[in-house]
């Protein structure tokens, strides 16, 4: 899908401070030859009283802030995650919004796993495109991976959970980032992968990890090379149709906003499904700060604004994905370099 006149007028994070891999590995949480195998230099822990919401209502503060877009131009706010926000059976979209952008805004939340993020931007500019000039919509996207429930050091090989918030304002109008195009696909039947035992009739206080629930797909099935040749024809075909649509090419590419995963499958994401080189993506981020579910495009994003990486007339693809499996994918050309990308702008603190 190629867009006309849709923009990213402003992008925020709210990260805490980080935790060392090497430091987990002496405690015995992180196992010593993943950690030789990723790479993982850290990963972002959030206190236990600061709760994803409230990460979400700072990471959307500083995005509006940093797009000059007025609350009354906003009427749409999509919130996603892929774990606990803090209360169960609560409306945390309404929340976030309203605390961040106000009381009227129609506020939702979108669950797609990790794909969550990049899908809802999607959305969003579908509503934009025929609304009147000079509105917007904000995404966000928190999450915080709390012990013993989930075991962010070993709960799925060659990824370390992270903790973390970010936003994005999306504009039919103006902004420093134009939306040239967008591309989702999906192949559903690999929801088996990560489906595990079955069902259960209410939720289990013991859950199982997603590498055990790979397991129970292996157990079945003998391997898992089918599904990944699956998966990665999903990939490949969303990054060619984002990529012809915009009118460009892997080489014409400055950025590449990646995944969040460790070097064990991020060498062969990178050469093999994205066919770009390690130093033109968001991989030194990622590596500091860990997975962080449905936002590590938008954190991915925002670290190359705050950082000064980014110039007029550079092109950056976004590559999102969630287990399911959807993969979408966008294209940004970037038309005016970000007034907060030096260093101690707004939003670039961290902690609470």
């Amino acid at each position: 899908m190629r867009w006309q006149n849709m923009y990213v007028s402003g992008t925020g994070a709210w990260l805490p401070p980080a935790v060392s891999a090497r430091s987990a590995v002496d405690s015995g949480e992180y196992d010593p030859e993943q950690f030789e195998a990723d790479g993982l230099l850290s990963v972002r822990v959030a206190p236990d009283d600061v709760a994803p919401p409230d990460m979400a209502v700072q990471a959307v503060t500083t995005a509006l802030k940093r797009s000059g877009v007025s609350p009354e131009d906003v009427p749409l706010l999509v919130h996603s995650y892929i774990y606990f926000q803090g209360i169960e059976g609560w409306p945390v979209a309404s929340y976030v919004a309203n605390h961040a952008v106000g009381t009227r805004v129609t506020a939702v939340e979108l669950k797609q796993e990790c794909n969550a993020g990049l899908a809802g931007l999607e959305l969003a500019a579908h509503r934009l495109e025929s609304a009147a000039p000079g509105t917007s919509a904000v995404l966000s996207t928190a999450d915080r991976f709390g012990a013993p429930l989930m075991r962010r050091w070993r709960q799925e090989q060659g990824i370390v959970y992270g903790d973390g918030a970010a936003a994005v304002v999306l504009s039919n109008q103006r902004g420093f980032a134009k939306l040239v195009s967008t591309a989702t696909v999906s192949n559903n039947s690999l929801e088996a992968v990560v489906r595990g035992k079955g069902f259960e009739p209410l939720p289990q206080g013991e859950q199982e990890t997603l590498s055990e629930r790979v397991g129970h797909y292996i157990q079945k099935h003998g391997s898992l090379r089918e599904a990944t040749e699956r998966l990665v024809a999903v990939v490949g075909e969303a990054i060619d149709t984002a990529l012809t649509d915009a009118g460009t090419d892997r080489q014409g590419l400055a950025w590449t906003v990646i995944p969040a995963t460790g070097r064990s499958k991020m060498e062969w994401q990178v050469q093999k499904m994205l066919g770009v080189t390690e130093e033109r993506t968001t991989w030194e981020f990622a590596r500091r700060a860990g997975h962080l579910g449905a936002a590590d495009q938008f954190a991915g994003l925002n670290d190359l604004a705050e950082t000064g990486a980014l110039r007029v007339g550079d092109k950056v693809l976004l590559v999102g994905s969630g287990s399911g499996f959807t993969c979408t994918c966008a294209v940004l050309e970037i038309v005016e370099e970000p007034d907060w990308q030096a260093a101690g702008g707004p939003g670039t603190e961290v902690g609470p």
